[in-house]
């Protein structure tokens, strides 16, 4: 097995080293308690190939290792429904029957960095790239995950060259945490903002909000300059200077606020939907992240799909950027204790559905 030519696509997905991505992922609560988490994944150079797994109950799972070999060989305790990319053990977001759910971001710039892969721990070894299926298949909640992390019964370990990922992990009751690995050490974070995106680290991404502390949704009020009526031009004037370009800190502040000011919906469809139109303010064009004069690839978009996950009633959302139609996945629908494990493409046909209006 070439395992470096199958990470390819999801190495360069949400990297922001590279003119390849800028993953943004943001949580919301419904007034009903209902808690989803969303986010966008983007890659610049092409298609990215990008389905959805069925994993069962039950079915005997393992890791690949940077050596092409194999790594923990384990059993799926849990139901598992998984959003994929270049490959389907590659799960870039997910949940399971349970209700945990796992995302991963990509996180340049070294500021992460896992343990070098030890061959005589191979059987406790993960794959950063299949952390999430492992997560997913194993775990109920966030503190099961600590343990198995923090009490050294699994290694994390990297397939291709120096690329480091970062995690979110969510559960039903609107818990959030951020898993970063810096140097070997995994670190746990929780997730006040319900924001996150790629390097530098996620404690750094905090304090940098405190640059932003002046602004505010809404409208600033008219000031007297001496004699002279200083006015804003228009609408959204207390959110002036809010940074718009692709980079991760700028993208994080933006998320941060934009979720902040957005108003609390009653259950958790309308939730779902209002995390499509937020996330929309975070669609990438190509020419943001490619030079013109390189050329462009046959893709719609750098933002490849959008996903939005209700945690609560275990729904996974998402449209693509050929379809922006929203089309869902239901696990209480799903008879994991019978049904096989399954890959297919996010998009049966890369068309865009288009309703006529008839005129009468």
């Amino acid at each position: 097995m070439n395992t470096k030519v199958l990470l390819f696509g999801l190495v360069s997905a949400c990297a922001a080293a590279v003119p390849a991505g800028a993953c943004t992922g943001i949580a919301l609560t419904a007034k009903d308690g209902s808690y989803i988490q969303a986010r966008t994944i983007e890659w610049a150079k092409g298609y990215l190939e990008s389905g959805y797994s069925i994993i069962p109950r039950g079915e005997k799972l393992f890791s690949y290792t940077p050596d092409g070999g194999q790594g923990m060989h384990f059993t799926a305790k849990y139901g598992v429904v998984g959003l994929t990319v270049a490959d389907k053990n590659f799960i870039a977001e997910g949940i399971n029957e349970a209700g945990l759910s796992c995302g991963l971001f990509f996180f340049p710039g070294g500021y992460g960095s896992y343990k070098a892969f030890d061959p005589a721990r191979r059987e406790v070894s993960v794959a950063d790239m299949q952390f999430n299926q492992f997560v997913l298949a194993r775990y109920s909640t966030i503190n099961e995950v600590k343990d198995a992390l923090l009490g050294g019964k699994v290694d994390v370990v990297g397939l291709v060259g120096d690329a480091v990922l970062h995690w979110r992990i969510g559960e039903p009751s609107g818990r959030e945490v951020v898993l970063e690995i810096v140097d070997g050490v995994p670190h746990f974070y929780e997730n006040p903002v319900g924001v996150i995106t790629n390097a530098p680290g996620f404690e750094w991404h905090l304090t940098n909000l405190s640059n932003y502390v002046n602004l505010y949704g809404g409208n600033v009020s008219p000031w007297k300059m001496d004699s002279f009526e200083v006015r804003p031009v228009g609408s959204g004037s207390g959110l002036l200077g809010l940074p718009g370009d692709a980079t991760p800190p700028s993208r994080f502040v933006r998320a941060a606020f934009i979720r902040n000011t957005a108003p609390q919906l009653g259950d958790a469809f309308a939730t779902v939907t209002q995390t499509f139109h937020l996330l929309n303010f975070f669609d990438i064009p190509l020419g943001f992240e490619i030079d013109p004069t390189a050329g462009f690839p046959n893709i719609p978009s750098a933002t490849q799909w959008t996903s939005s996950i209700d945690l609560t009633h275990r729904k996974v959302y998402y449209h693509t950027a050929y379809n922006v139609n929203i089309r869902c996945i239901d696990l209480e629908e799903i008879d994991f204790g019978k049904v096989a494990y399954q890959w297919h493409p996010l998009d049966a046909s890369q068309v865009q559905p288009v309703e006529m209006v008839k005129v009468k």
